[in-house]
């Protein structure tokens, strides 16, 4: 069985590096970043939350930016594009039904609420495609993702102070 230890991962690192090298990393991103930070770490709420949606937006505005790009050279070799036409097609079908009902705002609900499969990374996926512009995901995605630090610190900080 694969063993995942993100403390680990980042334990040579500075605290604030590792609190926004996590962020990046779509197994973790700032869900597992944030309690790290605050409860690890001991650093300040403010400093984790801001490291940690810094952190999850860089790789947002690289798989915005380049995401279009390397569909295109993809779409060109048969066998490739046919395996990612597929998870293109799962990834809308999860998607699809909030994005029709509520429009942009669900993109933002989407990563916002913080449940496993949902975050900037799937997001920012959907928002390919969904053909959501760059300048229209971004703000909305970023939107999303403080939303989801907001709450994964507000139940990081109840659960130290009930499980204490």
């Amino acid at each position: 069985m694969l063993h995942f230890d993100p403390i680990a991962l980042v334990s040579s690192f500075p605290p604030e590096l590792g609190v926004f090298f996590l962020s990046m990393l779509p197994v973790t991103e700032l869900r597992a970043a944030i309690p790290i930070g605050l409860q690890i770490y001991h650093l300040p709420v403010i400093t984790t939350w801001i490291l940690a949606v810094v952190g999850n937006l860089v790789p947002t505005a690289i798989i915005l930016y380049v995401m279009p790009r390397i569909h295109e050279i993809v779409m060109r070799y048969k066998i490739f594009g046919t395996m990612v036409t597929k998870q293109l097609e799962k990834a809308e079908k999860k998607f699809h039904k909030h994005y029709m009902t509520y429009g942009k705002i669900a993109l933002v609900l989407f990563v916002g609420i913080p449940l496993p499969l949902t975050g900037a990374w799937t997001g920012s996926l959907a928002a390919f495609v969904f053909n959501i512009r760059f300048k229209e995901a971004f703000p909305l995605i970023a939107l999303g993702v403080a939303l989801s630090a907001t709450i994964v610190t507000v139940i990081t900080r109840i659960a130290a102070h009930v499980l204490v």
